[in-house]
């Protein structure tokens, strides 16, 4: 069994990384760029956005990943604007941010990867970015962390950092990360954008691989509102500083090291939540196969009647058997259980609505947790979301006035 505690120290947790965050002028206050860079070039690894409307900063990023043998020396990131939908234009100023790590930080730009956050369809300011680069590349430093999970924010209530320290037969390593999401927050990826970094010492491709698996869990299996983003980007870099190195043995620690500082992350988004005033851990089991609990999970956590339902404090238990019998996997109502916190609501078919105020009961609180057994099989899979509330529609009707 791996074993790991949670350390502080953010993305600088581990050793070989510096990191600092700046104001260069894009938002109208705040910090609003972060460099975070490693000593030299390191293994690199990625997970970006499934929508085909694919942001500048994702696109230039895929294509520094193949042009370096998955390397980079530094990831570079704006937040006020997303760079995305900008054309010609916004390519340019995207490789432009790149060029100018290059050169601050003495590497090919090919080794500086880029993410970008904030209002889609308007251009971002090449000369503020330049500007921003020079001031934070001159900054680097171990205690940078907390500024430049600061400067990533756009709508968050707050930074989002976690880290770990785990231990091996050969020794122990760290992993950090740094993220940023509030909405537009569904996998594949969510809205969002994060960086972790181990000091491990792993290769590109099992980092890739390591790093798919933490996400699968965490980043993608989260929700806020539904809204898959242009711009959604997960980094990971491996220093190796600790001299650990990652084989068959330890790989399963890494990728639970991963998955745990992940997790933390992930669950931060959805409790910041644009709105959110409840984390919901949506629990579906007695599944067919794996993908069928995800699916029905994410069906249920998606529910607009079951989140509304959530912020209300109803333990509406009917909402939740249809959101489950629509989510196009096998479920069989006859054997289905439905329960919020420990309350079983309905079971074998028929309801038991006398025990709604138990359940109304743990509603109340700002951590729910809500079960739906499908009665098929054996598999399970959680994703957290957060309720819908009138304060969500205000933020996103007024994002851009």
């Amino acid at each position: 069994m791996s074993r790991y505690e949670s350390i502080a120290g953010g993305v600088t947790a581990p050793d070989g990384f510096r990191a600092a965050g700046v104001a260069c002028g894009i938002k109208a206050e705040g910090l609003d760029l972060a460099v975070v860079a490693a000593g030299a070039p390191v293994p690199a690894a990625a997970v970006f956005t499934t929508n085909v409307v694919t942001a500048a900063p994702v696109l230039v990023s895929r294509s520094h990943l193949e042009q370096s043998d998955a390397s980079a020396r530094a990831v570079v990131i704006n937040s006020g604007c997303a760079n995305a939908c900008t054309g010609d234009t916004g390519m340019a100023v995207a490789r432009a941010m790149a060029e100018a790590g290059a050169e601050h930080l003495g590497c090919a730009p090919a080794e500086i990867l880029i993410a970008s956050t904030g209002v889609i369809g308007v251009d971002l300011d090449g000369a503020k970015v330049a500007r921003g680069i020079a001031a934070a590349s001159s900054t680097l430093s171990r205690q940078g962390h907390l500024d430049a999970a600061r400067a990533i924010l756009t709508t968050d209530l707050g930074p989002k950092e976690a880290a770990a320290r785990a231990e091996t037969g050969a020794g122990g390593f760290r992993v950090g990360g740094m993220a940023k999401g509030a909405g537009m927050i569904e996998p594949n990826m969510a809205t969002m954008l994060a960086l972790l970094t181990t000091d491990a010492k792993v290769a590109a491709p099992r980092l890739q691989r390591a790093l798919r698996e933490a996400v699968d869990d965490t980043f993608n299996a989260i929700t806020v509102d539904g809204e898959c983003s242009t711009n959604d980007t997960v980094f990971a870099l491996a220093s190796g500083a600790s001299g650990v190195e990652i084989d068959d043995a330890t790989y399963p620690t890494l990728v639970d090291t991963l998955r745990a500082v992940a997790r933390d992350l992930a669950v931060a988004i959805v409790r910041g939540g644009e709105g959110a005033s409840k984390l919901v851990a949506i629990r579906a089991h007695g599944a067919r196969t794996l993908d069928e609990a995800r699916h029905a999970a994410h069906t249920l956590a998606n529910s607009l009647l079951v989140k509304t339902a959530v912020h209300g404090g109803d333990p509406n238990w009917g909402r939740l058997v249809a959101a489950a019998g629509r989510a196009g996997v096998a479920f069989d109502p006859t054997r289905a259980v439905v329960r919020i916190g420990d309350t079983v609501l309905f079971e074998h078919g028929r309801p038991f609505d006398e025990r709604a105020p138990a359940a109304a009961d743990h509603l109340r609180g700002t951590d729910v947790e809500i079960q739906v057994d499908l009665g098929v099989g054996t598999h399970e899979a959680t994703v957290w979301t957060c309720d819908l509330s009138a304060e969500y529609v205000r933020i996103n009707s007024e994002y851009r006035t």
